[in-house]
């Protein structure tokens, strides 16, 4: 579902125009949790978030803060963000975007200022029951690195629940991830997961794809679902569109990054294949009849346009391998856990 665009309608006020020191590293992780809070609309519930998680986080004796990124939104939602920051100083901190930028750019700008060491993302609404929190604390605290929520069971309309199946299973048949619920944002994750990792566009969608493939430990986690934003609706076209190039870029990140031959020399060949065997046939009913016939010479100009395309693609490949070969040095897909010495 996508979020509801609210341009800027009121300046900043003076105190809050000179942009927030980022965290230094020597100070980062003094805290046991930053809760970031991407607000996308003027009328999220900020406030009932706070209150909410950051009962419980005192409940369970976790030190913690707050980080709201306004995705260039204000309103109601900024106003009570002011006044909460007032009365509970150290504890809230706000971040204004001036027009709306994507939940992956909060998530990354919120990371320079967030001095915790486990990041717990939240919607602008209670999705799931506070109570849950410390369900994926207690996953992190017992060696996970990464803690993805499941739904279940789903209290929102019908229509969302399918399409929101279909969506997540298209995922773990073709990714190989086993994953439930991906359209979930309330999570749990430590800080140096996310350290160095670059967050563009909707890849937050799939962050817990990527954690996974990259030899991360992510457990999913059930959890009990409240209330969801919005209401029941068939999305654009051009909405399962993007939903599908996300899904191949996964698949192209998450298992070719470093052997792009493979993936556009197969892609290239499946192409240059088809086009010999259109050239093939033709040649052949050539022989057999002696006459080319009406539409033999459109079916030539496809299968020369197939053969060039496949050639291409493979050639894109091998510009990729060389790519990769002269900066090896430089990437790693192999992750070390521990080093053990004597």
């Amino acid at each position: 579902m996508s979020a509801r665009e609210v341009p800027v309608t009121q300046p900043e006020p003076a105190s809050l125009k000179p942009e927030m020191a980022a965290v230094p590293e020597a100070s980062r992780s003094e805290l046991d949790v930053t809760l970031v809070v991407p607000v996308l609309t003027a009328d999220g519930h900020i406030g009932e978030v706070l209150a909410a998680l950051g009962d419980e986080l005192d409940r369970l004796n976790k030190t913690w803060e707050c980080v709201a990124v306004f995705d260039g939104c204000r309103g109601p939602a900024w106003e009570e963000a002011l006044r909460l920051s007032g009365e509970r100083p150290g504890t809230l901190r706000m971040i204004g975007f001036q027009q709306s930028f994507g939940q992956a750019a909060c998530l990354s700008k919120a990371l320079e200022y967030a001095r915790g060491e486990v990041i717990v993302t939240s919607p602008q609404y209670l999705q799931i029951d506070p109570h849950e929190i410390g369900l994926l604390l207690a996953t992190i605290d017992g060696g996970a690195d990464f803690a993805v929520p499941w739904r279940d069971p789903r209290i929102d309309p019908w229509l969302n629940r399918v399409q929101s199946a279909l969506f997540n299973m298209v995922m773990r048949r073709i990714i190989g991830a086993p994953f439930h619920d991906l359209n979930c944002y309330f999570r749990a994750i430590r800080r140096e997961v996310l350290v160095g990792m670059a967050i563009y566009g909707d890849m937050y969608r799939f962050l817990p794809v990527i954690v996974y493939r990259q030899g991360f430990q992510v457990e999913e986690v059930r959890v009990r679902h409240m209330q969801e934003w919005g209401g029941a609706a068939w999305f654009g076209v051009g909405v399962y569109v993007r939903r599908l190039l996300d899904i191949l870029g996964v698949v192209f990140l998450t298992h070719f990054t470093l052997k792009p031959l493979r993936f556009f020399g197969s892609l290239g060949a499946l192409f240059a294949l088809g086009g010999s065997g259109v050239l093939a046939s033709l040649l052949l009913h050539w022989f057999v009849t002696g006459s080319a016939g009406d539409y033999l010479p459109a079916l030539f100009l496809v299968g020369i346009l197939l053969l060039v395309l496949g050639v291409q693609v493979i050639g894109f490949g091998l510009v990729g391998e060389i790519i990769i070969y002269t900066q090896a040095r430089n990437l790693r897909e192999y992750r070390i856990e521990r080093v053990f010495e004597k």
